[in-house]
């Protein structure tokens, strides 16, 4: 079987560092904020390009963390895109704040700047760009708007950690690092992930990381003084010592992703039905996914193919969140949705990852031109 992720692969390739690490927290038994945990925010800081690093229990909380740190609420409303994962949408709900759906570039998957300028008002806190599938947002353009209307960027940063983007002419910056705050997950299948659940929020402003410490930790300031209503959202230390290995391996492993997906690019070129990812200016692109647009009614068809033949695929995502039940009564969104409303039809994701064989590679492109051969014809998108 070829999985989209070869997560025991990769273990394999640091088994004595990362058997030391977990045995080194055995031995000291501090499994609750240990030092290792410390120690995993001062080089996830300077990795990113930070001041703080708070590390919590998941990406979801990362970014209620944020919003609740930022003081947003009922009466307000953050900008988020339709085409992404649910959590971003339902921490901005959780706060009691208006989730307001921005359309998307169907070539990049990434928030459109010109829906989120036609959404921008009064009440408008903050903008949340999601870097989607490993590549970063148009940030230069996103940040214009923020400043002019006043509101805070938060980046879900969860699938694009260690990608760059040039915020001028020379300067580059990495994804989490050029808003107010950066949000990323390290759930096991993220670029840069532990063996289980992980969130962290990435700030300069001393003020708000701060306050997310002391949101995080039951609002306690010192312990057993609740200064406000918080919640309990560790990273325990045996996920930090796994984090402090991997994030050692973490440019190399992009490296190789990298050159996996070029892999694809060069095999899968001019393949009649399918548009292959595409890369932005001024951007580095980390492929935590490798996401084709194909001919929709094709797409199940050669999913189920490459089913038959053990290879596994996904589909990130199979339906828009503003069209979603639980926003139906409790959000807005942009009145043209004409670049999200392509994707959830047409895209597919194909295995990838930092441990991805060659051979496995060969397989899953011979597959896909076998089917498309036979189904895809003279038709264009």
């Amino acid at each position: 079987m070829i999985r989209m992720v070869e997560l025991y692969g990769q273990y394999l390739t640091v088994k004595d560092e990362v058997d030391a690490a977990v045995e080194e927290v055995m031995k000291s038994s501090a499994f609750i904020r240990g030092p290792q945990v410390r120690l995993l925010e001062e080089e996830l800081a300077e990795y990113v390009g930070v001041d703080h690093c708070i590390t919590c229990g998941n990406g979801t909380d990362a970014l209620l963390l944020t919003f609740a740190a930022m003081g947003i609420g009922r009466g307000d409303e953050v900008i988020v895109p339709s085409f992404t994962f649910g959590a971003v949408a339902e921490s901005v709900a959780l706060t009691g704040a208006t989730p307001v759906f921005a359309d998307v570039n169907p070539l990049t998957f990434n928030i459109d700047a010109q829906s989120v300028e036609r959404l921008m008002s009064p009440r408008t806190r903050a903008i949340v760009p999601a870097h989607m599938f490993g590549q970063p947002c148009d940030m230069p353009r996103l940040r214009s708007i923020a400043q002019a209307g006043g509101v805070a960027i938060v980046e879900d940063n969860t699938q694009s950690f260690g990608a760059e983007c040039r915020m001028g002419e020379s300067a580059k910056a990495k994804t989490g690092s050029i808003g107010l705050a950066g949000c990323t997950s390290f759930f096991p299948t993220k670029v840069l992930g532990c063996y289980g659940d992980g969130g962290a929020v990435f700030t300069d402003n001393a003020e708000l990381a701060s306050k997310i410490r002391q949101l995080a930790n039951h609002g306690q300031k010192p312990k057993y003084h609740y200064r406000s209503l918080g919640m309990n959202s560790r990273l325990d230390t045996l996920q930090a010592a796994v984090l402090r290995v991997k994030l050692r391996h973490l440019d190399e492993w992009i490296a190789a992703r990298v050159r996996a997906a070029k892999r694809y690019d060069e095999a899968l070129a001019g393949v009649a039905g399918i548009v292959l990812p595409m890369v932005s200016e001024g951007v580095t692109h980390v492929y935590h996914q490798y996401t084709l647009k194909m001919i929709p009614e094709l797409r199940d068809g050669l999913r189920e193919f490459l089913g038959s033949q053990g290879i596994e695929t996904m589909v990130y995502y199979p339906a828009l969140l503003n069209e979603q039940y639980a926003y139906r009564e409790i959000s807005r969104s942009d009145i043209c949705m004409d670049g999200a409303r392509q994707l959830p039809g047409s895209v597919v994701s194909l295995p990838i990852c930092s441990h991805l064989e060659m051979r496995s590679q060969t397989k899953v492109v011979a597959a896909i031109k076998e089917f498309m051969s036979k189904g895809a014809g003279s038709r264009g998108m």
